[in-house]
């Protein structure tokens, strides 16, 4: 995949936020790590900068691992309204581009009916995932109007669809997914051994990755860059097919070295790498 339309060189007198500003709103008490994989993937992905805003513990895991971050954290153990306004003030405030939404926020009726209200009132790209996903499969309209991509695994597509299970069977998967982007009016990335990237129309698909993928976190770090590609004014179909691009091969190049043992984190030094090699 050639990259160089969207990683060009840069210009001589460029500064702090011409290559895009993120937002990650994700995280709880019990899924601490999840802000900070997708804020450093998002950071490796190109983005000048990148805020979470996380409950208490999930915003200091991110400030620990990660300095160049800039966390706000949220009194509680879960994102809840009392929050909103706090994060409507960030996204001013930061001016930011695009923002991920969903990655270990947990389930907690508050929690959901928060997301619903941030999706509502939040113009600018949006990526939801995970607990994102079961927010809105409660309510699909909360999407209408919005520049959206949904990052879905297998299990998160039937929650959406609110049916059947999603086996491995390419045409039916690719079936599923169009449904989803026509229900939603989205973009949907669904994640497997071949992504699918579809509009509800047009599909394209990705083969990177590697069956070491199978940890927790790697769909955190995908959100992320695609984040940092949204934010930098790459286009949602766009946006998603290079986002799972990089995402697969860096791990490719992870798992090279650590095999079974590959986590996410791992892939952080090579997503560079693989942008400068496409």
């Amino acid at each position: 995949m050639n990259l160089s339309t969207i990683y060009g060189t840069r210009p001589e007198w460029a500064h702090k936020g011409n290559f895009g500003n993120v937002l990650v709103v994700c995280g709880s008490k019990l899924y601490s790590g999840a802000a900070t994989l997708a804020a450093t993937a998002a950071l490796r992905a190109g983005a000048d900068m990148v805020t979470v805003a996380a409950p208490i513990r999930a915003a200091e895991v991110a400030a620990q691992a990660m300095p160049d971050l800039m966390t706000y954290p949220l009194k509680g153990d879960y994102v809840a309204r009392r929050h909103l306004a706090d994060i409507f003030d960030l996204v001013h405030v930061r001016h930011i581009n695009s923002v991920v939404i969903g990655c270990g926020l947990g389930r907690h009726n508050s929690t959901v009916n928060t997301v619903k209200k941030l999706i509502t009132k939040l113009t600018i790209p949006m990526v939801l995932d995970a607990d994102a996903l079961y927010a809105i499969s409660t309510n699909p309209d909360v999407l209408h109007g919005k520049h959206v991509i949904l990052t879905p695994h297998a299990g998160e597509l039937a929650i959406l669809l609110g049916s059947r299970k999603v086996s491995v069977n390419f045409e039916e998967r690719l079936v599923a997914a169009k449904e989803a982007a026509q229900k939603y009016h989205a973009i949907v990335l669904l994640k497997g051994h071949v992504d699918i990237i579809t509009d509800g129309v047009n599909t394209i698909t990705n083969n990177t990755g590697t069956p070491f993928m199978t940890k927790g976190g790697f769909g955190d770090t995908l959100s992320g860059i695609v984040a940092a590609l949204l934010a930098r004014g790459v286009g949602l179909f766009e946006a998603a097919h290079v986002a799972a691009y990089i995402n697969g091969k860096a791990g490719e190049f992870a798992a090279a070295n650590k095999g079974e043992g590959l986590v996410a984190s791992d892939i952080f030094e090579f997503i560079p790498r693989v942008i400068h090699a496409s």
